[in-house]
């Protein structure tokens, strides 16, 4: 196959606040069986509260649209909206002015649930005919609008590695859970990125970041670096999950807070009640619920179904930005860890791959 990679950018817009877009027939019906000609797809999100799940778990569920509708609803119940988040308590938001303050969204739940299910920004997908490739969105609609939303999808045949290498975060904090914004230029690694894609003229590829493998009790994400999100909802429920979930989740019982010394029980008998009503109402199947409620009594690591990797794509095309590395406004690759780093570094291996 020599056909030259093919870079497609969609605008779609929202039905509700939470709603699933298949893009793969949006294309089909604007292109024809465009990707017939093709053997891999990436497809990448502008949005810290709208992306894609990997192929390997949509394949799980059968790439049904109703499948992933109930596996999504499973973490949108472990984190509800209005739940008293810090990140919704616009008052506390210094950066944003009285404007911004009237349109900014409520929006802590979608952010914590697109981390805890586990959704990406860029994900790379093998084409198979008829195949349905699902653009998850988990804020559609902020204060009775819809919201734009835009997603690029790059199909090509051939992929090759044109650099391999480590690049070094200093992580000497305070607190042991903590948080790294990768975007911060005072770390580097953007402006490195950026001098390798020039050594190599790479026009479309793809970037891979991940944890090193000797790294241990971290992860990696790409969504908003807001700082009462990351300081405080986040570090919270990567503290203690299970009494996160009482204080701000699912409660079957009137106040089980109040009694601290009783929380943990009070959280897994409400996991238990969880657990029976999913599984009287879900046809996802056991497995998937069972592997997923292990996550809550498992590390933090596992209940935000944190990534060792994160991809970003490489395109010089001026409707995906300025820049070749394709971010939208409020995305930024983050560091999350649950202990600190040996010798106060972690270690991050650099991959970038050029599409032909």
């Amino acid at each position: 196959m020599s056909t030259q990679p093919l870079e497609i950018t969609l605008d779609l817009t929202p039905k509700a606040r939470f709603d699933i877009i298949n893009v793969a027939a949006k294309i089909n019906d604007q292109n024809g069986d465009l990707f017939n000609d093709y053997r891999k797809t990436i497809c990448c999100s502008f949005h810290t509260t709208a992306g894609y799940l990997e192929q390997q778990l949509c394949a799980k569920l059968d790439y049904s649209e109703e499948r992933l509708n109930q596996f999504i609803r499973i973490f949108q119940k472990l984190f509800p909206p209005n739940a008293g988040y810090f990140h919704d308590c616009l008052e506390l938001r210094k950066e944003l002015n009285e404007s911004e303050r009237e349109q900014e969204s409520i929006n802590a739940d979608s952010h914590l649930t697109y981390m805890s299910a586990g959704l990406k920004n860029c994900v790379t997908y093998v084409n198979k005919p008829r195949t349905p490739i699902y653009f998850i969105d988990l804020d559609g609609i902020n204060r009775h609008c819809y919201r734009n939303r835009r997603t690029t999808i790059l199909a090509y045949n051939k992929e090759k590695i044109v650099y391999q290498g480590r690049f070094f975060i200093p992580a000497a904090k305070e607190h042991p859970i903590n948080s790294f914004n990768l975007r911060d230029p005072r770390y580097g690694l953007f402006s490195h990125l950026t001098d390798l894609l020039d050594s190599h003229g790479i026009e479309k590829g793809r970037i891979d970041i991940s944890l090193a493998p000797e790294e241990r009790h971290a992860g990696l994400t790409v969504n908003e670096y807001e700082t009462l999100l990351m300081r405080n909802d986040l570090h919270d429920a990567m503290r203690d999950p299970l009494r996160y979930l009482v204080r701000h989740g699912k409660k079957l019982l009137h106040n089980p807070a109040s009694i601290p010394s009783k929380t943990r029980g009070y959280a897994i008998y409400d996991l238990i009640h969880l657990y029976n009503e999913l599984m009287n109402s879900l046809v996802i199947g056991r497995s998937v619920i069972d592997r997923i409620f292990s996550y809550l009594t498992a590390p933090a690591s596992r209940i935000f179904r944190l990534k060792r990797e994160i991809n970003l794509l490489i395109s010089n095309n001026t409707e995906t930005g300025p820049g070749r590395i394709v971010q939208g406004t409020y995305q930024s690759p983050i560091l999350l860890q649950r202990r600190k780093a040996d010798k106060d570094v972690r270690r991050l291996e650099i991959t970038l791959w050029n599409f032909e």
